[in-house]
């Protein structure tokens, strides 16, 4: 699907922060215009207010990696185009700035080190491989919910050491923290309803949190908050935050690139035939997936002086937004950028996971889940169907699929 740009008679006109945009698809168009005529453009009124759209990959890369000139920190604003509010109850490392981002990152970065996903490898092909073997076959089924989610929400309970029987409540205070509570299908529908989730969730973890404090160092998320200076005396706001993020961080883009590379491959035959007829194609099948779904739509930063950047002054203050589903698209940067395209020359070219200090921490954990996923699915020979177009998120930070009906023919 596409939107008709040329019905946007100006390029002031023109707001990619729609969330309708991203739900229905249609976002294409409308960056690929950007890019062609005003790469660094200023939307002078939006729901959101007023905010630059950075669309070309290396302008993104030059905003990602100047921390000093645009920052993340919460009481400017955070990562998120809608404005943070000035008593947001919880904040975290990804909306920090250096010094405390620093030590709070290396926290937690040991948990997805290379030697650590070499243990954990066989854990995630034996689950993977469960939760193939249990599918339906010959009957219509919602992938993300039988695999994508089950997926994420076991390997998230497996980050924290969190109680087995209560995992899927993982999955919900991720749904709670990044729902946006104008959508239909939103399941809080105020700011304090969504608060008032979040409260309980951080409750639930500080237990978690005070008995991992007692006990000795062990290698999960919770201990290694508990027994690391730079996270042992956080407040609450900032341990609610950091949960939060982890949690996230940990479930949406696995999670929707699980469903999304599903859509992809049937959505390109040819490509899907020629990953059937050369399995090791797998290894650049999954950052090609990850390009494609982008399932971080923007981030945000805000300008703590004057700037320059493509020839548009930027004053401080300004929201500056990094809109990776574009840089991914940039046909400057990565060749034939609207295909996907399962053996390019450099499959790991893309902003899918950010840049710089704020680069996803668990970029090789994702890849790693996708991988077993697809080489557990092409080792059975499997043949998935989509049977009916995705459901999609509305959101414009989040590009996810709620619902994707499929069926496994036997």
């Amino acid at each position: 699907m596409s939107v008709n740009t040329a019905s946007v008679e100006t390029l002031d006109a023109i707001d990619v922060s729609d969330p309708g945009l991203y739900q229905n698809d249609v976002w294409y168009d409308l960056f690929a215009r950007l890019r062609r005529e005003a790469p660094v453009h200023y939307c002078p009124q939006s729901p959101y207010g007023p905010y630059w759209s950075v669309t070309k990959y290396d302008d993104i890369m030059t905003v990602e990696l100047d921390h000093d000139t645009y920052s993340s920190d919460s009481s400017l604003g955070g990562i998120q185009l809608a404005e943070r509010p000035m008593n947001a109850r919880t904040t975290s490392f990804i909306r920090m700035d250096p010094p405390r981002h620093t030590a709070q990152r290396k926290t937690v970065a040991p948990i997805v080190a290379r030697t650590n996903l070499q243990n954990m490898e066989v854990t995630i092909r034996e689950r993977t491989a469960a939760v193939l073997d249990g599918l339906p076959r010959n009957e219509t089924f919602n992938w993300v919910d039988k695999v994508s989610v089950e997926l994420t929400t076991m390997m998230l309970a497996t980050l924290f050491d969190f109680p087995w029987e209560d995992r899927h409540l993982l999955t919900y205070w991720s749904d709670v923290s990044i729902t946006n509570v104008d959508a239909p299908e939103a399941i809080v529908r105020t700011e304090e309803e969504r608060m008032a989730e979040l409260d309980k969730m951080g409750d639930y973890f500080r237990e978690l949190f005070d008995e991992r404090a007692k006990a000795e160092p062990k290698f999960d998320l919770i201990s290694m908050l508990a027994h690391t200076e730079a996270t042992r005396d956080m407040p609450q706001k900032e341990f609610v935050g950091n949960v939060i993020l982890l949690i996230v961080g940990g479930n949406d883009t696995t999670r929707n690139s699980m469903s999304g590379g599903l859509v992809a491959l049937n959505d390109n035959p040819d490509e899907y035939a020629k990953l059937r007829t050369d399995p090791s194609l797998v290894d650049k099948l999954v950052p090609e997936i990850i390009r494609y779904q982008s399932p971080i739509i923007h981030m945000r930063r805000t300008a703590t002086q004057d700037a320059e950047l493509q020839g548009q002054r930027i004053a401080k203050g300004d929201k500056v937004v990094m809109w990776y589903v574009s840089g991914n698209w940039d046909e400057d940067a990565i060749p034939q950028a609207d295909r996907f395209i399962i053996d390019r020359a450099k499959p790991r070219r893309h902003l899918a996971f950010g840049a710089g200090i704020h680069r996803c921490v668990g970029d090789r954990l994702a890849e790693l889940q996708l991988q077993i996923l697809w080489e557990e699915i092409l080792g059975r020979q499997m043949e998935i169907e989509v049977m009916g177009e995705p459901e999609r998120l509305y959101s414009n930070f989040i590009r996810g699929i709620r619902t994707l009906p499929v069926r496994i023919l036997a």
